[in-house]
């Protein structure tokens, strides 16, 4: 992998370990050369994984929009910042020149970004790695909701696995590199 988009929280989350896996997951991406493309901003789980980026040297694209730059001040020591004017060019930017995505924990904006880029995987539009890091079992509920879409025939189990989820920063980059796309037509019996 060459460069990843990062998806996660404008918050750091009320548990130390969000913001240490954060900086865990920068500096190791960084020792690696592989560049990360993330939301742009200076607060939350976003300015700790750029700040550890940065202070290992590493190579670092960040992605706001107009707006948000002044509500979470786009992070000052990102030298290559695209200000952009929608999310959907956001996302749009984010993901696309990447070998792939990883989901820190976050709210609703990192869940728009993790799902839009299931649904692509999905249609064949995006075939790299997407992976979730559930810290201390915080996305467990949801793997449980994409089982049980499968359980109840709204994801096909081959698509389930599009989504690559583990609890360490190794284990999930482990797991990424060994990734092989394959997803089936959702639409196939």
């Amino acid at each position: 992998m060459k460069s990843v988009a990062v998806y996660c929280g404008a918050n750091k989350g009320f548990h130390p370990w969000f913001a240490e896996a954060a900086a865990e997951l920068g500096k190791t991406l960084a020792n690696r050369g592989i560049r990360v493309v993330f939301g742009g901003g200076s607060i939350g789980l976003m300015g700790v994984i750029a700040d550890a980026v940065l202070a290992e040297g590493g190579p670092i694209t960040g992605v706001i929009t107009h707006q948000l730059n002044g509500l979470e001040l786009g992070h000052p020591g990102v030298k290559d910042m695209i200000i952009v004017d929608t999310m959907s060019e956001r996302r749009d930017l984010l993901i696309r020149d990447t070998d792939g995505v990883i989901t820190l924990p976050g709210g609703y904006g990192s869940m728009d970004e993790f799902f839009e880029a299931l649904t692509l995987a999905q249609l064949h539009q995006y075939k790299k790695p997407i992976g979730l890091l559930s810290l201390r079992g915080y996305y467990d509920p949801l793997l449980h909701m994409l089982d049980n879409m499968v359980e109840n025939g709204f994801l096909k189990s081959e698509n389930r696995k599009l989504c690559i989820a583990a609890d360490t920063v190794p284990n999930l980059l482990s797991a990424m590199e060994a990734y092989e796309y394959r997803a089936v037509e959702k639409w196939q019996v």
